[in-house]
């Protein structure tokens, strides 16, 4: 793909001018963000990659904001699971499924979704948890 290299600045100036700022929104439990724990398929490093997410029914809608082209989403596929870390609970994902567009967006409060449809974000994926760590069964 061609355009990934003209990209790769931007992905790289994300990851360490905005990620901080969202991994830090994400630990204090406002707004939409989570952190996603995952392993590299390759190194076999743990990374903490914040993530756009809403409850919908017993899983979480998560807003693939860069495309599905990305590694964390690629570690998290080739593994299978991933633990997501939202609103100060971990879920361990065992269940991992693309969602078209147009139902994902609805999982969202109006005001997001609005955001989605206006930057035309087209890629989600439906993850389920099995349980959290204190036990859950559901979100």
């Amino acid at each position: 793909m061609k355009h990934k290299h003209i990209l790769k600045p931007w992905f790289i100036f994300l990851k360490y001018t905005l990620n901080p700022l969202t991994r830090k929104l994400a630990q204090s439990s406002l707004g939409p963000f989570a952190i996603v724990r995952h392993v590299g398929r390759r190194s076999g490093k743990h990374y903490q990659t914040p993530i756009i997410v809403q409850a919908a029914g017993d899983g979480l809608v998560i807003a693939l904001t860069y495309g599905p082209d990305v590694d964390w989403y690629k570690n998290v596929l080739a593994a299978g699971s991933c633990t997501v870390f939202w609103h100060g609970k971990d879920y361990v994902i065992d269940k991992i499924e693309p969602m078209d567009a147009e139902t994902a967006r609805l999982a969202f409060p109006l005001p997001e979704r609005l955001i989605l449809q206006a930057i035309k974000m087209q890629h989600f994926v439906r993850m389920t948890a099995q349980h959290s760590r204190a036990g859950n069964r559901s979100l």
